[in-house]
């Protein structure tokens, strides 16, 4: 048996050496990895959309009858009514991606957000149907959080499966590089509309265009999604008829301290993300009284170099682990949580941009970088689809849905000392539950 193992061994490898030196091979994971970017991108655009307009417009157009502190809570309560079916979307698409396969989940998904999207620019406001606008907005809400919530695990599970062992973390890192792309292309139409257009006419019709332009871009992620084939690690498990009847009851019965850990590991990065990225407009706007550009630009300028600091954090952690990279990532968000707002309180757009991109790229993206790798190896292939998405987007409720709508209420009351110790409270449990996690790094997960 020993012998048969190296003999086993030693061929594997042979096939990977002629599958690397392979140029239609190294195409095909190229063009798994480049449909993932695109649909990732497409799917976080629809989904960011929303965080930006309920900053700046949605409290205003939906919620008019009410103070502002009231109109802002309002807004960010049914921006969080998305992070709350996430876990929904997470665990349907779970369930029939780890039986009937990866690919068709991702499909359904980018059709299922596209059209809530471009639905929400085409709604009426307050105004015109009263008490029904909101709610259709809410509803629209929970769509897109369908959507995202099957979008991710499906993702990067196209990526991760089909890479070679030793470049998991930086092929899994490029659907995550949808989040920081999907934020700039969704940032910079706002920023381009809001300062092209007057506020009467922004209010008017001007916010409606970044939603209805969601529908040409559903069209170039569909397109390119049809093109790749399912993951080899799912089609094995097929052709060996070992799909799991209930995954999730897999998950619960055999996998739950991962999934534990692997919230835990996902709380910091996720809460942290949306004060940086969505909290911090309104709070410029409403208590730094500054132009709504200058958030906008900080928040632009941090989705750029997201592109560049996503990936090689990933790469990072192919050489030297997921956990040393990981916790880098949460320690320096739990230092820089106070900081953070001593720099947007100078009120000086350098010192402003350069808080969010020390945040941003350096605290987040060292965490989201590796992250799509390290949740996918904590399970099996049966089960990976359910257990990646469970431990993603469950934390999703806790940590970003209500970040925003928790440091509006922190702030109001308390003022920003809360909410940086929120901040450095979310990345305390991330520290410790990274510390406890296993490594995986240099594990076989097919």
């Amino acid at each position: 048996m020993p012998m048969l193992m190296i003999l086993y061994s030693r061929n594997r490898q042979r096939r990977y050496v002629r599958a690397k030196d392979d140029p239609k091979k190294a195409t095909s994971i190229r063009a798994v990895i480049l449909a993932s970017f695109i649909g990732t991108t497409v799917e976080w655009y629809d989904f960011f959309l929303y965080g930006t307009a309920a900053a700046l417009v949605f409290n205003k157009l939906f919620f008019p009858n009410v103070d502002a502190l009231t109109g802002r809570l309002s807004a960010f309560g049914t921006f969080a009514v998305g992070f709350i079916a996430r876990p929904v979307g997470g665990l349907v698409f779970g369930h029939y991606g780890d039986r009937k396969g990866r690919k068709g989940m991702l499909i359904y998904s980018l059709v299922i957000m596209g059209v809530a999207t471009f639905a929400i620019g085409l709604l009426p406001t307050y105004e015109r149907i009263g008490i029904l606008a909101p709610i259709f907005l809410v509803v629209l809400r929970f769509a897109q959080g369908i959507g995202v919530g099957g979008e991710w695990g499906g993702a990067v599970l196209m990526a991760v499966e089909h890479s070679q062992g030793k470049n998991r973390g930086f092929h899994g890192s490029w659907p995550q590089m949808g989040v920081p792309a999907g934020l700039l292309l969704s940032t910079m139409v706002f920023a381009l509309l809001s300062s092209n257009l007057s506020d009467a006419e922004f209010l008017a019709w001007g916010w409606r265009v970044p939603f209805l332009l969601s529908f040409i871009l559903i069209g170039v992620g569909l397109f390119v999604r049809l093109r790749i084939l399912e993951t080899p690690a799912f089609t094995r498990l097929k052709g060996a008829g070992s799909e799991r009847r209930v995954p999730l009851l897999d998950v619960v019965r055999h996998h739950r301290r991962n999934a534990l850990l692997g919230m835990g590991i996902r709380l910091a990065e996720n809460g942290t993300f949306y004060i940086f990225t969505v909290f911090v407009l309104s709070y410029g706007e409403s208590q730094l009284k500054l132009p709504r550009s200058t958030m906008l630009t900080g928040v632009m300028i941090a989705s750029v170099i997201g592109l560049f600091t996503t990936p090689a954090f990933g790469a990072l952690s192919d050489r030297v682990g997921r956990r040393p990279v990981y916790l880098t990532g949460a320690v320096f968000t739990f230092l820089f949580a106070f900081p953070f707002f001593r720099l947007l309180d100078t009120r000086t757009p350098f010192l402003i941009w350069l808080a969010i991109v020390l945040a941003v790229n350096i605290g987040h993206d060292a965490m989201y970088g590796p992250q799509a790798a390290y949740l996918s190896e904590l399970f099996g292939t049966g089960v990976r689809y359910t257990g990646a998405s469970l431990s993603y987007q469950l934390t999703s409720v806790f940590s970003g849905g209500f970040a925003p709508l928790i440091a509006t209420a922190l702030l109001a009351s308390f003022g920003t000392f809360a909410v940086a110790a929120y901040m450095s409270g979310m990345a305390l449990i991330t520290v410790v539950s990274t510390y406890f996690a296993s490594e995986t790094f240099r594990g076989d997960i097919s």
